[in-house]
């Protein structure tokens, strides 16, 4: 048997195989054909280790063992970062949720802090048509307006889209321009009256006449509120520690007085209460804090007890009223036959420091309040009334005028103005109510003397 290659079990891939690596022939046969049949028989166990390819073999099924137990780690890693990350996405969508939540926060807070500055600037709003009146300073004057109607524009954007702008910077600006204007309105002198609208009722109660007032001398943290009932026969002062106390009916203490007042036009000023003596031309200063008078003194020739009242009568002979300059008393004489005189008062000691005469008649004026040391009378104290005269202290001059007001409860008994409110508080037919004055004003400069 001449071939050395073989062909082996049918099994088996044909492979040419040298007899010189271990194989051995156990025996031979030809078939039909002429082909050779061999039988062999393969090399031991401990010969197949060193088989190069078995080698091979084993060492690839190694490598896949090894890649079956890292694959295996990593599946395991994968499993646990698979939850990690269900778990963080879980985290995350709560975190969304709450982020949103703080945004909306935030959106609501921002809305509630410029709704304040737009209020803010509201308030200051007011003053441009006054400061359109002003003959000086006009450069001055433009740059506010336009910086007020700029800052406005914005506040407005921020209401249509809330957070275009910052909220401090804004804050800052307002608050910056605030104190300009109120340096400004440092440098105004006294005002002429040009219009009063309102009014606004604080409170209904009392009977058809009295009056009620605060201390234009009092601090910004002082809004005591004193009400008095009736134009006679009452001793009873009754006191209010702010409006809101006094339109909830919360008093704070009440005073009782060693004399009956006359008519409705008393007047609180730098802590004590001015009032005329029943049935006298007798002028009684009585401190609040002390609880007792503190100086009296008779009006000399001042007509009393319904001799020279106004319209509506109510022992109202003798006015007592404070402005920006100081305490007046208006009333009526027989020298001055029976018109208007105006006394300036030491709030000491109530003497007369100097009298004016006008030919205005008591008897023909409804009411009437002191701005800025000229005098305002009122035509009527019922409706349709408007301030129809005045008279300056300063020149001594008087005109006649045409500021209506809405007299909306038909009947004013009493009608004074309180320079630290810039208003008028008036008591009509059994309501307190309040006007607003606007006043012309003119600005100071440096070359002013």
């Amino acid at each position: 048997f001449s071939s050395s290659v073989f062909y082996v079990s049918p099994w088996f891939p044909q492979t040419q195989i040298s007899p010189k690596e271990g194989w051995q022939v156990y025996s031979s046969a030809q078939d039909p054909d002429g082909r050779c049949i061999c039988t062999v028989v393969a090399p031991e166990q401990n010969l197949c280790s060193r088989d190069a390819k078995s080698r091979q073999l084993r060492q690839l099924l190694e490598k896949v063992q090894n890649m079956s137990q890292s694959i295996e780690v990593l599946n395991l890693r994968t499993q646990r970062d698979f939850q990690y990350v269900l778990k963080m996405e879980t985290q995350m969508k709560g975190l969304k949720a709450k982020f949103r939540q703080i945004e909306d926060d935030r959106k609501t807070l921002m809305t509630k802090h410029f709704q304040e500055l737009k209020e803010k600037m509201d308030e200051l709003l007011p003053l441009i048509p006054v400061l359109e009146q002003y003959k000086t300073d006009a450069k001055l004057i433009t740059q506010f307006k336009e910086e007020i109607r700029n800052l406005s524009a914005v506040l407005t954007g921020i209401q249509e889209e809330i957070g275009a702008y910052d909220y401090e910077e804004l804050h800052q600006r307002v608050l910056s321009l605030e104190t300009r204007l109120r340096d400004c309105m440092k440098k105004l002198t006294c005002g002429k009256l040009m219009k009063i609208t309102g009014p606004v009722t604080v409170k209904t109660s009392g009977t058809r006449f009295g009056a009620w007032m605060t201390d234009p001398l009092a601090s910004e943290k002082n809004n005591r509120v004193w009400y008095m009932d009736s134009y006679t026969n009452n001793k009873i002062v009754r006191e209010y520690k702010s409006i809101a106390d006094f339109v909830s009916g919360a008093e704070s203490r009440t005073y009782n007085l060693p004399f009956k007042w006359a008519g409705t036009n008393h007047v609180v000023y730098n802590g004590s209460l001015y009032f005329n003596k029943y049935q006298s031309n007798i002028i009684i200063k009585y401190s609040f804090d002390m609880g007792r008078v503190l100086a009296q003194r008779s009006l000399e020739y001042a007509g009393f007890h319904n001799v020279y009242p106004y319209t509506w009568g109510g022992f109202s002979d003798i006015d007592l009223m404070a402005d920006e300059i100081g305490l007046w008393a208006v009333y009526a004489t027989n020298q001055n036959a029976g018109n208007i005189v105006i006394s300036q008062l030491n709030q000491d000691t109530l003497e007369v420091m100097k009298s004016w005469s006008t030919g205005y008649p008591k008897r023909s004026a409804g009411e009437s309040f002191m701005i800025c040391g000229t005098l305002y009378v009122t035509n009527s104290h019922l409706t349709g009334a408007k301030v129809y005269y005045s008279y300056s202290t300063k020149t001594s001059t008087y005109e006649y005028t045409d500021i209506p007001f809405h007299n909306q409860y038909f009947h004013i008994s009493m009608l004074d103005y309180n320079a630290r409110d810039r208003a008028l508080y008036a008591w009509n037919n059994g309501h307190q109510v309040l006007f607003n004055v606007t006043l012309f004003h003119i600005i100071k400069t440096e070359d002013d003397t």
